[in-house]
């Protein structure tokens, strides 16, 4: 069966949607949104605001919404200081935390505005932080300052440092509680959320049947692999881990291509989370593709240590023995990924090293907490970040959209790649699909 969100019946099948797969015709829609993630949420929610009068569908593969990397994330309302100066991340991420405070302060959600420091710890690093601020500062980030090592010292009691860079902006927030919330708005609005429908094809209706002319208006049909069918006029995916298949069935690309890396957390004790206060995080060194390991309060009461990042062997492996051969086969045998591996080989050997031995990822902690040993921590949870690759080996770090390709391309929109950080960006990101989706469509 066919899982239906909704006010009413939250789990149960509404009486005009799908309720006969061996129905010719099945439920039609104006516009349709596939995938059912925080972007996702996010951008129909933005969509029916707009244009109330339309009838607007999301499906989700899943039996809930935003249980993937919007429900395994860190937590963090980023302030925007580490993209290049003028890029739409760093636009869309200084915008979209202004929004998301706004929203949660006027939907009542909990959060916390517990600040970051960007902490260096050797000499070699401050030239570094003093670039950080300077992009920031570029960035339009909120409250930006460089601070002293005693002042480090007054932030996080705990924390030794020579120089660190004061985010009081950035907070933390719980993003799939905030996802939920979008879909909740999207409903009261009139919209359909469809779950457990994972989407195998998207085509032009081929006929319509006698005297019908349910093909000419809705001439898009979206298919799961269950036999269930949604016909609408326009389509947009926000396919988060599965976006570059969910492009390659209405014939684009397949670059750039998708691959998975699973991000494995510590946990501290609770007796020790005294230790931390707000955001720790490094100096990036630019060097390496991923940022490094940081403390991160949770909203909770717990505080999460790391994470490294390693290359998953299935595109939701939360798990270190979590296999999927198709995924597997997909990633390794990508040309962009072997180019990737052969740049960062000792960057990733240190990783899975890391990932295996708890004690060699103690002790970079250590650098920032020198209190902090062994025996403070535990396993904890893991996130898996859709990454997306170019055939060169470099890592997209950019929004790419796409569209189908004949007639198809003129009703389909799908956005490849929504990069970190998307949760915090959300709002932004919103509005700027959704303009994407006017420009395009005829709506």
């Amino acid at each position: 069966m066919i899982r239906i969100l909704s006010r009413a019946a939250p789990r149960a099948a509404l009486h005009h949607v799908l309720k006969d797969a061996s129905c010719r015709l099945h439920s039609t829609y104006d516009v349709a949104v596939v995938g059912g993630g925080i972007v996702g949420l996010a951008t129909i929610r933005e969509l029916i605001e707009r244009h109330p009068s339309l009838s607007f569908i999301l499906v989700e593969k899943e039996k809930e919404l935003a249980v993937h990397q919007s429900g395994h994330n860190s937590g963090v309302i980023h302030s925007g200081i580490y993209y290049t100066p003028g890029s739409l991340k760093a636009r869309l991420c200084v915008r979209g935390a202004t929004l998301a405070y706004e929203y949660c302060d006027k939907k009542g959600l909990p959060y916390k505005r517990c600040g970051k420091l960007i902490v260096a710890v050797e000499q070699e690093e401050i030239p570094r932080l003093k670039a950080l601020y300077e992009r920031g500062m570029k960035n339009n980030v909120r409250d930006l300052s460089i601070i002293d090592g005693k002042a480090i010292r007054e932030r996080e009691p705990y924390c030794r440092g020579i120089m660190a860079l004061d985010s009081p902006y950035t907070g933390i927030v719980d993003w799939r509680m905030v996802a939920l919330q979008y879909g909740k708005d999207f409903e009261e609005a009139g919209g359909t959320v469809v779950t457990d429908y994972e989407v195998k094809d998207i085509s032009m209706v081929k006929e319509s049947s006698a005297g019908s002319t349910e093909g000419m208006k809705y001439p898009i049909a979206i298919r799961d692999k269950k036999g269930n069918e949604v016909r609408c006029r326009y389509v947009l995916t926000c396919g988060g881990l599965y976006s570059d298949r969910l492009s390659q069935i209405s014939g684009c690309s397949r670059e750039p291509r998708i691959v998975p890396f699973r991000g494995d957390y510590l946990v501290l004790k609770p007796e020790k989370h005294y230790l931390v206060k707000g955001n720790i995080y490094p100096v990036p060194d630019p060097q390496f593709p991923f940022l490094g390991v940081h403390f991160t309060p949770r909203m909770d009461g717990s505080v999460w240590l790391g994470p490294n990042a390693v290359l998953a062997f299935k595109r939701e492996g939360y798990k270190v023995y979590d296999f999927n051969p198709k995924d597997f086969v997909d990633a390794l045998s990508f040309r962009g990924l072997q180019k990737l591996v052969l740049k960062n080989i000792p960057y990733g050997i240190g990783e899975m090293y890391r990932g295996i031995f708890i004690g060699a990822q103690v002790k970079i902690l250590q650098k920032y907490i020198p209190e902090l040993s062994r025996s403070d921590v535990l396993r904890g949870p893991s996130g898996v970040r859709a990454q997306a690759l170019d055939r060169a080996g470099n890592l997209v770090d950019d929004f790419v959209f796409d569209g189908g390709v004949g007639d198809v391309g003129s009703r389909v929109l799908h956005v490849r790649n929504a990069p970190s950080p998307a949760a915090t960006s959300s709002l932004a990101i919103a509005e700027m699909v959704a303009d994407e989706v006017d420009s395009r469509f005829s709506l």
